[in-house]
Formats: structure tokens, C-alpha cells, sequence
């Protein structure tokens, strides 16, 4: 014990800033539900009205929680459950691997198996400290809708949920963790884990069996095949089942107890999946820095590209529904009107909505692929390239360009995902067109994010991952959940992806372009020039 207690310390004091704002980030969003519901759906008839428009277009589910009644608690659960669940399993998967096979491939490891902690307490200290992250952040969340006067059982439900979520995807990254190679497999190992399994979770939804007052929504069998579904049926401030409880505790445990054994079973630096081999010869035109930034950096492209695909054909496809949602229910028009800026048609405005969320795809393509050169510089890889002709500002570069590529691609995807939907619409001239201006006004936010990471790593390059994720998600809170907090249209209109260029019934609004354009060109320029005397930086 008094080699775990140090190695715990290293890590708490290693993880406070990125903890605290992956915590402190959820639990604001758990704190801002209530009062949002409240001034968003204080009626009841307006909730019983949204419900029933819910479950008789469930594919709505797909980006929601399981419908459990219409009390102003339960709505809550509702609409903001799935995103807290989200947050939880992305905080701890990145934890795990951070310290395992981060730390593994960065040598880290193999220096601590040499002192009297030897190769078990290291990753003991790594389960605990990540047990221990989302037993705060569950019990903060449910502090939250204590403080909000809600039901003790069902506040603690959604807490429970929240941190039990969170450990299980914790365990499926440390399992992630031993099976691959590199940390960059690991990540995206069980961030496809961790996608499937709310894509599965919203089509169970989707497909259940809803009540006969239109309030409920009983999951078909699919749901339970997820995390995701299984914290969603404890239907907290309605039948409060721990049942599910239950079961993600269990499978948490296993999980936990599964990577334990496949450490067992390798070697330090080893892996069960083997990264492919490479040619013995490499083709012409492999020969460039940019052509080894985009082999290495393709297939986590293609995982954002997918994403941006999909939510093009759901922004078209939809139009329909939101034609039934803005009869029905005048207070989702309401919100629908904020969260696209004040848009009078409500099929533009979803349009809209929806390519706010392909722009944060592409953000966040653009910023793996900045991210990137940190991975290659603390990795060792960027010192062997600089030692050939290639200058720093030539290398960093390459990064810049493949993210602002990816960014594109991404956007690109969402706009033929919105044509193939707009297809079967009735006005589908229209729909392709707000489509197109929409998601090339999403381009300069995407790209700002970009640059912004890229000065991020040439200042502060052991906080290039951390925080150019960070500024993604706060501009992403801002720009989609603003309007509904109640926030200043000018103080929404900081978040880039909120300031982008929109379709209008008689052309397009500029809104913010020219400021995220300037910042854009600067930073990239910035990042560029800073780049000269920039020093490479050990891993850290």
C-alpha cells in the first residue's frame, strides 16, 4: 500500500485539470436541466403534446432518452440522460487508456515495473483513480436533482447510472487497452464500442411499444443488448427499477476483471491484435510527410466521415416530422426557432440543427488529426522525421491540412447524406439547398477549431489533446444547448458553430463568418510562425 498510495496521488494530481472539467461540464448540464425544462415545458399539456409527437415518430429516439411519463423530472431524464451517459463513458475511456497503453507506449510503464510497484499496482492505482472520478461525478449528478427537489430514489438512480456507465466503459477501455497496439487503436477501439452501443440503444427505443396514453415508451428487446438502454429502463422518477443497476455493476466488474486477465496474458509492449505489417516497399508517393500524416490519420477520419453521413440523412429525412412536432406543439417550434437562430421555417431550422452537429463532427475530425502530431512527437515519430529534410513548419503543416481535410470530408458526407434524404421529400429543390449553404457555413467553425488546436500544441503541447477537446465541447454546449439555457443570443453567438453562415428564405446570413474566418487565418498563421523555434517536447 505505500507504493499504490503515490502512484494514486501521480495520477490525481496528473488527471485535476482534465477530471475537473469533464466533471464539472457534466454535472453543469445536469444543473441547467431542470430550470431548462421548466421555462421550455412548464405546461404539462405541452410535454403530454411532445411525448405523443415523440412516439409517433420514434425515430426521434435515436437522439433522446426512453419516454418514462410527463412529470417535469421525468422530461428532464428525458431529454438529458443519454448526453450525461455520453460525457461519463468518454471521460473515463479516455482515462483508462491515458494510463495504461498511453503510458505503456510511452515508456512510462516499463520504468515503473523496474521499482517495487513492479507491473500490478500501476494499473490497481489506474482502476481506482478511474472508479473513483465517476464516483464523484455520480454523486455530484445526483446532488444536483436533490438540490432540484426531486425524488430521492429516482435522483439517486440517475446518479448511479451516471458513474456505473462511466466504470463500464472504463472497463471496456482497459480491455481496448490490452487488446491493441497503440493507445490511438485503444481510443478508437472503444469509442466505436461506445457509439454502436448508443446507436443500438436509441433503435431498441425506436422500436418498442408505446403505452396507451402516449407517455411511455416500452423498449423492444435490442435496448438491452446496450449500457446505454440498461441505465435508460431504470426509468428513474417513474417505476425507479434497480434491476439494470444491477446489471451494470456486474458487467462493470467483469470488464474490470477481463483486462486483468488479458494483462496477465501479454507481455509489456505487447498486444493481442497485431498492427498490419507493412509493404517491404513503399509505393511512389509515400515518400512526403503528408502522405504519412494521411496513412496514419485515415482511418479515424473515416469514423467521423460515417457520423457526418448519417446525421446529413436524418437533417432532410425529418422534415416531415418536424412539419407534425411544430403543429402539435408550439413549444417545440419555440425551441426549434432558437436553436437555428431565429428561422422562421421550421423544416430550414432542422436542417440547420442538424449540420450545427455535422459542424462538431468535422471539429472534432479536424482536431484528431491536429492531435495527432502530439501523439507522433511524444511517440518518438516526429523526431525521425525532422531528422530528414523536413522542417518543423513543413511537419506541423501536414497535420494542419489533414485536419482541415478531414473537417471537409466530414462536411461533405453530411450534405449527400442530406440529398439522398431530401429525395423522398416534398420539397426537396429546397431542402438540398439549405442543406448545401448549411453545411458549407459549418466549414469555417470546423476550421477555427482547427488552428486553434494547432496553437494549442505548438504553446502547451502536453495540453494539446486535452484542451482542443475541451474547446470543442464548450463550443459545442454553447452553440446547441445555449438558446436552450436560456443564454443571450450574443452570448451564444461566441460559440463558432452558432456564429456559421445560414440558409434564408431569400439567401443566406453571414451571421459571425467574418470574425471565425479572421480568427481561423491567424491562428493557422500563428501556430505556423510559433512553429519555428518551437522546441520538440518529451511526453508528459
Amino acid at each position: 500500500m505505500s507504493t499504490l498510495a503515490p502512484l494514486l496521488r501521480q495520477r490525481l494530481r496528473r488527471d485535476a485539470v482534465q477530471l475537473s472539467i469533464w466533471i464539472g461540464g457534466t454535472t453543469a448540464l445536469a444543473a441547467l436541466g431542470s430550470p431548462t425544462v421548466q421555462s421550455s415545458y412548464g405546461d404539462e399539456q405541452e410535454r403530454l403534446g411532445l411525448l405523443a409527437t415523440v412516439l409517433a415518430n420514434p425515430v426521434i429516439l435515436l437522439f433522446r432518452g426512453l419516454p418514462s411519463g410527463a412529470g417535469e423530472d421525468q422530461m428532464v431524464v428525458f431529454l438529458l440522460l443519454p448526453w450525461l451517459l455520453i460525457l461519463a463513458a468518454l471521460m473515463s475511456s479516455f482515462l483508462a487508456v491515458r494510463h495504461t497503453r498511453g503510458d505503456e507506449e510511452g515508456g512510462r510503464l516499463e520504468l515503473l515495473s523496474a521499482t517495487p510497484a513492479g507491473r500490478w499496482l500501476p494499473t490497481a492505482a489506474t482502476m481506482i483513480h478511474g472508479i473513483l472520478a465517476n464516483v464523484v461525478l455520480g454523486a455530484l449528478v445526483t446532488a444536483v436533482f436533490l438540490g432540484a427537489d426531486d425524488p430521492v430514489a429516482g435522483s439517486v438512480l440517475v446518479g448511479l447510472s451516471c458513474a456505473l456507465v462511466g466504470i463500464l466503459f472504463f472497463g471496456v477501455a482497459l480491455v481496448a487497452a490490452q487488446l491493441m497496439q497503440t493507445s490511438r487503436g485503444a481510443n478508437s477501439l472503444a469509442t466505436w464500442v461506445l457509439v454502436v452501443t448508443f446507436v443500438l440503444a436509441g433503435i431498441g427505443n425506436a422500436l418498442g411499444t408505446p403505452s396507451d396514453d402516449l407517455t411511455r415508451m416500452r423498449s423492444s428487446w435490442l435496448t438491452w443488448v446496450s449500457p446505454f438502454g440498461w441505465a435508460e429502463n431504470t426509468r428513474a422518477f417513474d417505476e425507479d427499477a434497480w434491476g439494470p443497476i444491477a446489471l451494470l455493476a456486474v458487467t462493470a466488474v467483469v470488464l474490470l476483471g477481463a483486462a486483468l486477465a488479458l494483462q496477465a496474458g501479454r507481455d509489456l509492449g505487447g498486444a493481442y491484435v497485431r498492427e498490419r505489417a507493412g509493404r517491404a516497399d513503399a509505393r511512389g508517393w509515400f515518400s512526403s510527410n503528408g502522405a504519412l500524416v494521411e496513412r496514419l490519420s485515415a482511418s479515424a477520419i473515416m469514423g467521423w466521415v460515417v457520423g457526418g453521413l448519417l446525421s446529413g440523412v436524418l437533417a432532410t429525412s425529418l422534415s416531415g416530422v418536424v412539419t407534425q412536432l411544430g403543429t402539435e406543439n408550439p413549444a417545440v417550434v419555440d425551441i426549434l426557432e432558437k436553436l437555428s437562430g431565429g428561422t422562421d421555417d421550421l423544416e430550414r431550422g432542422i436542417v440547420v440543427v442538424f449540420f450545427v452537429m455535422v459542424g462538431i463532427l468535422a471539429a472534432c475530425a479536424g482536431v484528431q488529426a491536429v492531435a495527432r502530431a502530439r501523439q507522433d512527437e511524444a511517440a518518438g515519430v516526429a523526431e525521425a522525421v525532422l531528422a530528414t529534410p523536413v522542417d518543423r513548419v513543413r511537419w506541423l503543416s501536414a497535420y494542419v491540412a489533414m485536419g482541415l481535410i478531414a473537417a471537409v470530408l466530414t462536411i461533405a458526407a453530411g450534405v449527400v447524406g442530406a440529398l439522398v434524404g431530401a429525395v423522398s421529400a416534398t420539397d426537396a429543390g429546397a431542402l438540398a439547398r439549405d442543406a448545401v449553404i448549411a453545411g458549407a457555413g459549418q466549414l469555417p467553425p470546423a476550421a477555427l477549431f482547427v488552428g486553434l488546436t494547432a496553437v494549442v500544441f505548438v504553446l502547451a503541447p502536453r495540453l494539446t489533446i486535452a484542451l482542443g477537446w475541451v474547446l470543442v465541447a464548450l463550443g459545442a454546449t454553447i452553440g446547441l444547448f445555449g438558446p436552450l439555457f436560456g443564454m443571450s443570443e450574443s452570448v451564444t453567438r461566441l460559440s463558432p458553430f452558432a456564429a456559421a453562415p445560414a440558409p434564408t428564405a431569400s439567401g443566406v446570413d453571414a451571421n459571425g463568418v467574418w470574425w471565425v474566418a479572421a480568427v481561423t487565418v491567424v491562428a493557422v498563421a500563428a501556430a505556423l510562425a510559433l512553429m519555428r523555434r518551437r522546441e520538440l517536447a518529451a511526453a508528459g
